[in-house]
């Protein structure tokens, strides 16, 4: 084991930590639309539960609009209940073809609801960072009492990681920033 490989390896989880953040975030209903807010929904398609993405084209031809044109005009109906189904609190309205979802403004009251929800997944996503740097310092931990890596090594090791680290929770609360002043615009 080499310090390259630890931390390579730190940093590889590092990243996909904040993508996960950056996906959870965008399913985060804000008062215009986007294909994120659907996209992940799992539909009961010939017997099969698939995401709507795969099912259906997903735009946003006006702000407050999501249009949803199912590749297979059959199951129109089994995405119609997926979306009723689900907690969004969207009803579509179908002409036989395609779906439309129209996308009410927020309340004051439900965006503060929201931005604490973002806030809580950007809290999680730095205790994750936090647990990802310990394993790090634990594999260079084991290097040194392996005899893999000096105390000098060792050191600069763990120095490296923290900066990692730092990186890391930086770009978590760029986009919990983000996301937050999102929400709350009009």
């Amino acid at each position: 084991m080499s310090t390259d490989d630890v931390l390579l390896s730190t940093e590889e989880r590092l990243e996909a930590a904040v993508t996960h953040l950056a996906g959870q975030l965008s399913g985060v209903r804000t008062g215009r639309a986007s294909p994120a807010l659907v996209s992940h929904l799992q539909v009961n398609a010939y017997d099969t539960m698939t995401p709507l993405s795969q099912l259906a084209q997903i735009g946003c031809p006006e702000p407050r609009q999501i249009l949803i044109k199912p590749y297979d005009a059959t199951i129109l109906k089994h995405i119609e209940k997926a979306i009723q189904a689900s907690n969004l609190g969207l009803n579509p309205s179908s002409d036989g073809k395609v779906l439309r979802l129209m996308i009410p403004p927020l309340s004051e009251e439900r965006r503060r609801q929201l931005s604490k929800v973002v806030r809580d997944h950007g809290e999680e996503s730095l205790v994750v960072l936090r647990n990802v740097r310990r394993d790090g310092n634990k594999e260079a931990d084991a290097g040194l009492k392996d005899g893999d890596f000096t105390e000098d090594l060792h050191a600069n090791l763990k120095e490296k990681i923290q900066e990692l680290l730092k990186t890391y929770e930086a770009k978590v609360r760029e986009l919990v920033e983000k996301k937050t002043a999102e929400l709350m615009e009009i």
